[in-house]
């Protein structure tokens, strides 16, 4: 798998249909629906101050509703004018809040995502190399598997074959030091090859926070 490659800036993703139409919802309905929009922005949001605002709409149009029905022409004149003031200020202000009632989620990570995606690929060839070795340690040596000092043209996912690799490979396995690294090629060296992690940590008398690093990174081919 080739390398991980640089991933453009994620553009901010597009306004939710959902918050498009609520903010429409006064505007739709003649400024009707306004109560009712802010009403569902209080419950969604847990807010207060949208349920004094829903409130405050009510009581406006239930003013209006009550002009218009008097008959008199004056407070008709006036219910027009309120509701035709309504209407407008009630659709600007829904879609003043929208985005704090329908916030935005935030962009993914392409790069995160990739360099996930990436170490998943790079766990499963080394589980794979594995399953070669455990099947048959001929091809496996063959393929040079735990080898990345030699050339070779099988990707095993970063394993290190700590039974033949040369000392600064067994350095650069995670949590090793030089120092470490030489005690276990000495070791390995005079008292022949190991046989698991465990074994090798106890024999060269590892830190023991080191297994589980090791463990992930390390075959012992005969």
């Amino acid at each position: 798998m080739p390398p991980l490659r640089p991933v453009p800036p994620v553009p901010p993703p597009p306004p939710q249909p959902a918050g498009v139409l609520w903010a429409l919802l006064p505007f739709l309905t003649f400024g009707f629906a306004t109560p009712v929009t802010f009403l569902y922005a209080a419950a969604k949001r847990g807010s207060w101050n949208y349920g004094a605002t829903a409130a405050g709409y009510g009581f406006g149009l239930a003013a209006v509703l009550a002009a218009l029905d008097t008959g008199n022409v004056l407070l008709v004149a006036l219910g027009t004018i309120l509701l035709l003031t309504l209407w407008p200020v009630g659709t600007a202000h829904a879609f003043a809040v929208r985005r704090n009632v329908y916030p935005r989620e935030a962009p993914r990570s392409h790069h995160n995502e990739n360099a996930v995606e990436y170490a998943k690929y790079r766990r499963s060839l080394r589980a794979d190399a594995r399953a070669i070795a455990a099947d048959d340690p001929a091809l496996a040596h063959e393929l040079r598997i735990g080898r990345p000092d030699v050339p070779r043209a099988y990707d095993d996912g970063g394993l290190v074959d700590v039974n033949h690799a040369p000392v600064e490979i067994v350095a650069a396995l995670p949590g090793m030091t030089d120092e470490l690294a030489e005690r276990v090629v000495r070791h390995r060296d005079e008292h022949g090859t190991f046989v698991s992690v465990e074994e090798m940590a106890v024999d060269c008398d590892l830190p023991p926070t080191i297994t589980p690093q090791l463990a992930e990174y390390t075959i012992f081919l005969p």
